[in-house]
């Protein structure tokens, strides 16, 4: 009966952990900016986002795939691209 308790509560345990655990992975990047995950009620101006994807690609390769870092600096050409539209109007 003890072995059947403290397995059960291993395994509760386990559970309220586990969030914490996936949280330390992607620790210091922006799935929002990224991927569009992860960002509820996110609504940036233009010079905001413009201003979030620098910074994001200026953390580099070390919390970023080169893969990522270039969908990042694409986003980035976009951004910048309306921006200047929009300011020559």
């Amino acid at each position: 009966m003890k072995k059947i308790i403290v397995s059960a509560y291993a395994v509760a345990i386990a559970f309220v952990a586990l969030p914490v655990f996936a949280a330390v992975q992607t620790e210091g990047k922006n799935d929002c900016l990224v991927y569009g995950k992860n960002c509820p009620n996110a609504v940036d101006s233009l010079p905001e986002r413009i201003t979030k994807l620098e910074t994001e690609i200026a953390k580099g390769e070390k919390v970023y795939t080169a893969a990522e870092l270039k969908l990042l600096e694409s986003k980035l050409n976009e951004d910048n691209e309306t921006m200047r539209v929009l300011q020559n109007r």
